[in-house]
């Protein structure tokens, strides 16, 4: 059930934490908001530059499934900070070398600067608005509603053209077995298989391929080739059988994030609203 598995929003690059730092000798990452609290001392300086421990554990915690810089090993904690020495001086030379006035260069800083951003108020708005049970069961049951209910097990054979699909179908109906011309003529991956493509649902296949499956009965073979973007189809469905649902607790957090995926849709949307747009593509 693909519907429940997609991921709707990427998190900003790792790398892009090291906007925070300094490229060149003796500049300052951008100043923390005021605080009673001393700053911690930098985790290393490089030539004059210091990479802040702030940066260093935004890059661990990244580093390591999500870990805390704290709760890494030393050496996870030594090949971070390495790491980022390395980075530091990368950056430091390209700065020198005017590599920040680079169109494509500067383009892609400002791509990162925006998505840091972007994810950074896309958390902001979500963080009081976990969706409800009522919510998620309303999600679930909109995508039973959508899914395929019914699952096709099905072979094929792909030639380059027509005409060859053709010839092969009325050798197929003068008594050939599907699989053995499958092995001998097809160009799919699943020839060696006679062309079998196991048990899939029609969303996973292209629209001519599905309609052509659909259309067919049991052990039926389709008398006219079917054309894809892939070459020429020879279908033959095997069987059928009915597809059940995914349990609810199963499925539970990719519900979470779909709600919540359509409820910071719902926002952007919102913002456009109160937006001045002028498109000139």
């Amino acid at each position: 059930m693909t519907q429940f598995l997609r991921s709707q929003w990427a998190c900003a690059p790792i790398v892009a934490a090291m906007l925070l730092t300094a490229c060149g000798k003796g500049q300052q990452a951008a100043a923390p908001a005021p605080s009673d609290k001393p700053a911690p001392a930098p985790v290393a300086t490089v030539n004059g530059t210091p990479i802040p421990r702030e940066v260093y554990d935004v890059y661990a915690k990244n580093l390591v499934q999500g870990k805390p810089g704290a709760e890494l090993t030393p050496d996870q904690r030594n090949e971070a900070l390495d790491d980022l020495i390395k980075i530091q001086l990368l950056a430091a030379q390209g700065e020198k070398d005017g590599l920040q006035n680079d169109p494509d260069v500067a383009a892609r800083l400002q791509i990162i600067r925006m998505r840091l951003l972007a994810d950074a108020e896309a958390q902001k708005y979500l963080k009081d608005k976990e969706p409800t049970d009522a919510e998620l069961h309303a999600e679930y049951d909109a995508q039973v509603a959508t899914m395929d209910k019914t699952e096709y097990h099905a072979r094929h054979i792909l030639v380059a053209t027509k005409e060859q699909a053709e010839q092969l179908i009325k050798k197929i109906q003068a008594g050939a077995k599907f699989e053995d011309v499958a092995k001998t003529n097809s160009t799919d991956g699943s020839k060696n298989n006679g062309g079998d493509l196991g048990w899939f649902t029609l969303a996973r296949m292209v629209k001519p391929f599905g309609d052509a499956v659909k259309g067919l009965k049991k052990g039926e073979i389709t008398t006219q080739p079917v054309q894809t973007q892939f070459g020429w189809h020879i279908i033959k469905l095997e069987d059928t059988r009915d597809v059940t649902p995914p349990p609810f607790e199963q499925v539970k957090n990719q519900l979470i994030n779909g709600v919540k995926q359509k409820k910071l849709q719902a926002y952007v949307e919102e913002l456009k609203k109160t937006a001045t747009i002028d498109k000139k593509l």
